[in-house]
């Protein structure tokens, strides 16, 4: 790493090098990084997850909330943009934390944040999977049972297939996702314009509505409470385009096309979530009947069942039919891996800075991928999704997706903290300068700590949890449980290894001008003294 002046100085915030790990260079490009971030948030599945459960709640304003929960990942998404154009090291937010906020706060809201949003999920991103291969194949007896055996089996084979393919090369696994979100997004335009014909020229089924400029109007929210609890439902949809920098070592010029990447892809993705959205409740309506979107009997996938009411019971449509169901398939299988390649990558850059043991740091020598935590993380996966399958009917499982929410808008959040933080010298840089260095991350982390605030509001109430235990008398919801249980194994990780690991949480192995070798030695490195003046952001005046 260069030395660089410290914030405020006459060179602007400090930059850092690109330090190689051994990772493979110039693997990905543009098109490969930016459908990765799409990928990674599963459009398919998310929407077919959570859009019966947020016209539930919000009504006909749900086009409305697909913006608002637009805006904070954007501004997270800018933040990461800024943050990894300053620093491109592929532990992205535990990195940018750590050398911003301090060691501890990077290492448990930015790694651990990280790790456990990524663990939390895998096991309903498997089941989905499994469960969709059966409903493709027509055993609908056991693909609507999450819980079976052969679901549960085939759910392994999934984790540890996609771990090997995580293992054995980076641009073999985004080869794969490039295929798999082409044929997600083609099937989620071909559906909402078949639906949007069929509106526009009277074939739409009993129910449907006509597509009106009052479903953005926030007067028609019921109250705020429901909106705030359509909000966290939403921001969902929007989570995983950081990959893009988790893989930012792996992508020609990483400091620049990752963070870009990030950016591009959540306006491809508010485009494609306001296009589906708009047209399938015009198409189905929201009622609680048929194939309304309000319909509780299919509020877990209102996309898929709607395959043969919008492309009808011809052989084509029937094609189509099935195509429905295998895009929400492959969605929730491209997200399975796309959450190991980011939980790999920041381990592997926790041990690179001593925060954790050395063997999380070990990269393949022929396939240039990390090792140890790339099996690591896919072995405990399958322990995990094996463990929680059989507890309270696999009620678990969906308490835990919704935990993801706290761990995911917490290391989010963290990242924007730590761009404003970084970039504080350039608020006196001119409006435009300090509008997008601080205060758009200031604003996107305060959105995202208000978010994961209120989720503890909503998630009191057991009633929004699929299970519940007491504990002296008191009735805590099952999402509470699982946010209680992986903070206190995060502290208690973090608690050993400060007696572990000290030369990270002294702030020594992350400290500019200083270098880990081969044989885990931090070491002084030359400094260059002075920031090229390319990288600091221009003053500008209104």
């Amino acid at each position: 790493m260069s030395d660089v002046p410290e914030p405020g100085g006459s060179a602007g915030p400090a930059q850092f090098e690109f330090v190689h790990k051994g990772l493979k260079t110039d693997a990905l490009g543009m098109v490969t990084s930016t459908a990765v971030g799409l990928a990674s948030t599963a459009p398919a599945y998310s929407l077919a997850a959570t859009l019966g459960f947020v016209v539930a709640v919000i009504g006909l304003q749900t086009p409305l909330l697909v913006i608002v929960a637009f805006i904070p990942m954007f501004f997270s998404a800018w933040a990461t943009k800024h943050m990894n154009t300053a620093d491109p090291d592929c532990g992205t937010s535990f990195t940018w934390a750590a050398r911003a906020l301090g060691p501890r706060t990077g290492w448990f809201a930015g790694g651990w944040g990280t790790i456990a949003a990524d663990f939390l999920a895998m096991a309903s991103y498997a089941q989905v999977a499994a469960q969709y291969v059966f409903l493709l194949v027509g055993a609908d007896s056991i693909g609507n049972d999450a819980t079976s055996a052969w679901v549960l089996l085939l759910g392994i084979g999934w984790i540890v297939g996609l771990t090997y393919l995580c293992y054995r090369g980076i641009e073999i696994s985004a080869r794969l996702q490039l295929i798999l979100v082409v044929v997600e997004v083609v099937m989620l335009i071909v559906m909402s314009v078949v639906a949007i014909v069929k509106l526009g020229n009277g074939s739409a089924p009993a129910g449907h509505l006509t597509p009106s400029w009052s479903w953005f109007d926030p007067t028609k929210l019921a109250s705020f409470s429901t909106f705030m609890e359509g909000l966290l439902l939403m921001v969902f949809i929007y989570w995983g385009w950081d990959t893009t920098t988790s893989i930012n070592e792996e992508t020609e010029e990483p400091g620049r096309i990752p963070g870009t990447a990030g950016v591009i892809s959540t306006f491809l993705l508010l485009g494609t979530y306001l296009l589906v959205v708009i047209a399938v409740q015009g198409f189905a309506g929201i009622g609680a009947h048929g194939i309304g979107l309000g319909n509780p009997a299919h509020q877990n996938d209102v996309i898929s069942i709607l395959g043969g009411a919008i492309f009808g019971g011809s052989v084509l449509g029937s094609i189509l039919s099935h195509l429905l169901i295998f895009m929400v398939l492959t969605s929730a299988a491209a997200t399975t891996q796309t959450t190991i390649l980011p939980n790999a990558r920041t381990t592997l850059s926790m041990a690179f800075h001593k925060a954790l043991p050395a063997i999380f740091g070990r990269v393949h020598p022929r396939y240039l991928t990390p090792t140890f935590s790339t099996i690591s993380f896919g072995v405990v996966s399958v322990i995990y999704y094996v463990s929680l399958n059989f507890v309270s009917h696999g009620a678990v499982i969906s308490d835990a997706v919704t935990a993801t929410t706290f761990f995911a808008t917490l290391y989010l959040g963290i990242t924007a903290a730590a761009c404003t933080w970084h970039y504080r010298s350039l608020i006196s840089h001119g409006f435009r300068t300090a509008v997008s260095y601080v205060w758009v991350p200031a604003l996107g982390a305060f959105c995202l700590f208000a978010v994961l605030a209120y989720s503890f509001k909503v998630y009191w109430d057991p009633e929004e949890s699929y299970f519940d235990i007491k504990v002296f008398g008191v009735t805590i919801g099952g999402t509470l449980v699982v946010v209680g249980i992986t903070t206190i194994v995060g502290l208690v990780w973090m608690l050993y290894s400060e007696r572990t690991q000290r030369e990270y949480f002294s702030g020594e192995s992350m400290r500019s001008g200083l270098s880990l070798t081969d044989n885990d030695d931090i070491v002084h490195i030359d400094m260059d003294g002075e920031l090229p003046a390319e990288h600091v952001p221009p003053r500008t005046h209104l």
